[in-house]
């Protein structure tokens, strides 16, 4: 059964293997930091300013081609006997690795805000089937699967790995997010395609460097800002897209300069908010966001960007869900178009 017809494989597994598995739901990727994996790596959890640290310090010491192969990850060490061929991934970032070192998963679990392939993979994704969602995973369809390397994150299925680990060997990264380099070399070394992983993060880096270079030395402030259910955010440092802005080397208002995954505001300190750019997402259905309110406020229509006609709208699934190299380069080319006179 193909992705697109996930709607039903998910109502029939609900009272089955998702109970048996003692999944939970307590908001979606886009949303929240939890669901059944782990806490401590959460935002504000102890584990979270140090995760791409710990997480750089994972792999392999087996040379390229050589399986079997042990790989160090979250969750302990996993030995694959040979190259995966039938890859399940648990997560956008995972799907957007695999995708881009040129693997079709059988496999994938959504978002709960967006259940399809993100368009911009689409192309090289192939039709992975449904194996339930982050925060709702389907280990019956997992096991339907036959597969023979899960990737996932101790973030989003901690609980569960050892059900996951018996199905087949399973890498797990620390979590999604700020760790997206590191979680692609992890992934890279389980895949055995590191070189080809490493190539393309330079590839990225050296468009950052030279975006930089053209916007000048005059950087304009950016905002990130988005809308979803529960909260609007104001993303800082430690998130996907503060790493592409760190590395383009675009400067950010001081509220936004934490070392941390973002902050909240609502309509009535939408203020806080302004820089010379604003670059907004919606995560989900924009009705059930406070966007309208928000921007309805003479607080936005006050605020510099706004004035200057420089708050644009940007594709949620690039931008901020992404968690991928080509997510990343996506997001490089829509800041050349924002930034750079022709």
């Amino acid at each position: 059964m193909p992705l697109r017809r996930r709607a039903a494989a998910l109502s029939l597994a609900a009272a089955g293997a998702l109970a048996l598995a003692g999944c939970g739901s307590a908001g979606p990727t886009g949303g929240s930091d939890h669901g059944a994996g782990s806490q401590s790596v959460a935002q504000g959890g102890k584990d979270f300013g140090k995760a791409a640290e710990e997480t750089a310090k994972m792999g392999t010491d087996a040379a390229p081609g050589h399986f079997p192969r042990t790989v160090r990850h979250a969750m302990g060490t996993t030995t694959l006997r040979s190259a995966p061929k039938r890859v399940i991934v648990l997560d956008v970032g995972e799907l957007d690795n695999v995708v881009s070192l040129g693997i079709k998963p059988v496999g994938y679990a959504p978002t709960e805000g967006d259940k399809a392939i993100p368009d911009y993979l689409k192309k090289d994704a192939g039709d992975p089937e449904s194996v339930g969602t982050v925060n709702g995973l389907n280990l019956e369809a997992v096991n339907r699967l036959r597969p023979d390397l899960i990737l996932g994150s101790r973030l989003r299925a901690e609980k569960q790995y050892q059900q996951l680990s018996k199905i087949a060997p399973t890498v797990f990264s620390i979590r999604p997010g700020y760790t997206w380099k590191q979680n692609y070399l992890l992934n890279a070394a389980a895949l055995d395609k590191t070189s080809e992983a490493e190539a393309k993060l330079a590839a990225y880096e050296a468009t950052a460097r030279r975006l930089g270079q053209d916007i000048g030395p005059k950087k304009p402030t950016v905002t990130m800002l988005r809308y979803m259910p529960q909260f609007t955010r104001l993303y800082a440092q430690r998130s996907f897209i503060g790493t592409v802005l760190k590395d383009v080397g675009l400067p950010r208002p001081e509220n936004q300069r934490a070392d941390d995954l973002a902050t909240e505001v609502g309509p009535e300190n939408i203020d806080q908010a302004d820089a010379d750019w604003i670059f907004t997402g919606v995560y989900g259905d924009p009705g059930s966001t406070k966007r309208d309110t928000a921007e309805r406020n003479p607080l936005w229509k006050n605020l510099k960007a706004v004035r200057d006609g420089h708050a644009r709208n940007v594709k949620d699934e690039t931008w901020y869900l992404g968690l991928g190299v080509t997510a990343a380069d996506g997001v490089l080319d829509d800041l050349r178009g924002f930034l750079v006179r022709h």
